[in-house]
């Protein structure tokens, strides 16, 4: 005999809720998931009417649902929001190109405007030009704070009000789980925060931040949504992967377990005299560091002079070196060149 859906209590339902155990049928599973976004937009007070809103498309799943659901959000609850679609270009062949057709059939099943920005025309740099030089060991590092800046310039290119990401509540507890293992109570206090920035920097926010991974794929196959699926081919060495292993094993046992941790994070109190980082403007290019150089400047410089470590642990000590132009010794450029594949 067929479960009938816990919601209408009229149609049989069609899966079980990961994040609830609810037995839906399809109609009622769209109209929750949707509600609880609607939700979360509202009392964070995500946004304000007439705002221009940029939405990072990479053409995965959480992009694209995320891309569908603000759509259909803006509709029914007349948020008054404008929404254009803000994709990068990492320059990974067979992986970015590819998914980069999706975003564009996305824009026009949405009919949304659509920028793309990429590494080459930012940094002088692909992905596979950075692998080529810096093995697969460290490269997400060089990825992620090139992407995180290349989102920023790309937003301030749409002059854009805010930024909305597809990060979702499992990205969420990974994040919180990385900082933890990594002791970095900068980064820990704030990734659990729905939106960043502020203060001279384009805010961004995260309307999935409670959906759980299993369930946007399951909102995806249901919709029919145009989304790509394959994992990008520079990850699987990626430190996030074994936190991601982690997690899944935790919500086997306990399903609850993504978001417990998502509340840990967010109930997190920093001692009294324990010293944070200063947000300040890097020297050379203007964005947001605790720095006298970003990360990315860093990053750069090292690619650059050939010295792919430089940005790889900490060298605040050579930053003076590298504003003042200055050559490094022999047995620091030694140092840095190593790379380990």
């Amino acid at each position: 005999m067929p479960v009938v859906c816990s919601g209408c209590e009229g149609r049989p339902a069609v899966l079980k809720r990961p994040k609830t155990g609810h037995s839906l049928c399809r109609a009622c599973f769209f109209w929750a998931f949707e509600e609880e976004v609607h939700q979360t937009v509202l009392s964070a007070r995500l946004f304000r009417p007439g705002e221009r809103v940029g939405i990072g498309a990479s053409g995965g799943k959480d992009s694209t649902v995320l891309a569908h659901v603000m759509k259909v959000l803006n509709e029914r609850y007349s948020y008054g929001l404008e929404l254009v679609l803000l994709s990068v270009d990492e320059g990974i062949t067979g992986y970015r190109d590819d998914s980069l057709e999706t975003v564009r059939r996305n824009q026009q099943q949405y009919s949304l405007p659509l920028e793309v920005v990429s590494y080459q025309q930012l940094y002088g740099w692909t992905m596979d030009d950075i692998v080529r030089q810096v093995g697969r060991k460290n490269n997400c590092t060089f990825c992620g704070v090139f992407r995180r800046q290349a989102l920023d310039r790309g937003a301030m290119m749409l002059k854009v009000d805010k930024i909305c990401t597809g990060h979702n509540a499992d990205d969420v507890a990974e994040t919180v789980l990385m900082n933890v293992l990594r002791g970095d109570i900068a980064r820990l206090r704030r990734c659990t925060a729905i939106m960043t920035g502020g203060g001279g920097v384009i805010p961004r926010c995260k309307p999935l931040k409670y959906a759980y991974e299993k369930e946007i794929v399951l909102y995806a196959y249901f919709n029919k949504l145009d989304y790509f699926s394959t994992e990008c081919i520079y990850s699987p060495n990626a430190y996030r992967g074994h936190a991601r292993a982690f997690l899944k094993d935790l919500e086997a046992v306990r399903p609850s377990s993504i978001v417990d941790v998502i509340h840990s994070g967010e109930n997190l109190c920093v001692g009294v005299g324990v010293r944070m980082p200063v947000q300040g403007n890097c020297t050379r290019c203007g964005y947001i560091s605790s720095q006298k150089l970003c990360k990315a400047c860093v990053l750069l410089e090292g690619l650059n002079r050939g010295l792919p470590k430089l940005g790889i642990g900490k060298h605040q000590r050579l930053h003076d070196k590298i504003l003042a132009q200055e050559p490094l010794s022999e047995k620091e450029e030694r140092k840095l060149r190593a790379v380990d594949f």
